[in-house]
């Protein structure tokens, strides 16, 4: 009996795979792979899982930051109207 041998695909190349970024080979290569192996399937759906919370993800910066650039402009603009 011959057992189909499985290929082993890292994070990296499954990530390339989720963007779009693989070569034809490749592509071919890792979908036949998600027909036969459902670890593989697993894998790729928390990366999916982890594309859409970082793309949903909202980066700003701390209030205190804010607030001490204003004040650096404030007393910048300050000092070169009194020079």
């Amino acid at each position: 009996m011959v057992l189909p041998m499985t290929l082993l695909f890292t994070p990296e190349e499954l990530v390339q795979y989720l963007y779009n970024e693989t070569s034809p080979e490749k592509t071919a290569a890792i979908e036949a792979a998600l027909q036969e192996d459902w670890t593989l399937r697993e894998k790729l759906e928390v990366l999916k899982s982890s594309r859409k919370t970082l793309n949903t993800l909202v980066e700003s910066p701390r209030h205190e930051a804010v607030l001490n650039v204003l004040n650096y402009a404030r007393q910048s603009a300050t000092e070169s109207v009194q020079s």
